[in-house]
């Protein structure tokens, strides 16, 4: 079932705002991130199995092969993008 609502537009707009901001991908994907895992845990948006696992697909792309305080650019950059259009997709059925 999808959200609907105030609530549910605002995680919506606010996630595709990380999507189109200026800066580092991977920054912005982090931040797009946790705004998604604050609006499941407010109950404005349904995590949907799909949902579930690009966030942990993005969540590995984040981690991979930078020291900590590095910036991550190339692939892992790349990927974040891929996932987070896939994700802005899902969002709809969230």
């Amino acid at each position: 079932m999808t959200s609907s609502g105030a609530a549910a537009g605002a995680a919506r707009a606010a996630f595709r705002g990380h999507l189109e901001a200026k800066g580092h991908v991977v920054e912005n994907a982090r931040a797009a991130a946790a705004d998604l895992e604050v609006a499941f845990a407010a109950g404005a948006l349904e995590r949907t199995p799909a949902l579930e696992e690009m966030l942990r697909d993005l969540a590995t792309a984040l981690d991979a092969g930078a020291a900590p305080g590095e910036r991550l650019g190339g692939k892992s950059a790349e990927a974040a993008r891929f996932i987070l259009r896939a994700i802005d997709r899902e969002l709809e059925r969230a």
